[in-house]
């Protein structure tokens, strides 16, 4: 998990990259987002947990889409969470997930072209 917080690389990660370049802690922090969400399973597990119902998920919502074992399943949300991407709070026997809105701001908001006037 990086050492740094969320928010390390706000605003300036914010800006599109063709505006002024990334700074090398800018471009770390990003680059972990990305590492995160670059595995299919990751990618798919962060919409299911973004589009549910209430903005949140419980792993037994998630289990069920994927012909994968449950410690596989474990291991990607790990991921995931120890990126920021996501948070967990567990409630009684399940874990429920929330996606991380600044986090997904940052990877979407980089990525914006830039404004042509």
């Amino acid at each position: 998990m990086s050492n740094q917080s969320p928010d390390a690389c706000a605003p300036a990660c914010g800006a599109p990259l063709v505006r002024e370049p990334l700074t090398g802690p800018q471009a770390e922090e990003l680059a972990r987002l990305f590492k995160a969400v670059a595995d299919p399973v990751r990618l798919r597990l962060l919409s299911l947990i973004a589009s549910h119902d209430g903005g949140e998920a419980c792993v037994c919502d998630l289990t069920g889409a994927f012909e994968l074992t449950g410690p596989t399943i474990s291991h990607h949300l790990k991921v995931l969470r120890e990126s920021g991407l996501i948070t967990g709070e567990r409630r009684g026997t399940w874990i429920y997930y929330r996606a991380e809105p600044a986090a997904l701001a940052r990877l979407s908001a980089v990525l914006q072209p830039a404004v042509v006037a």
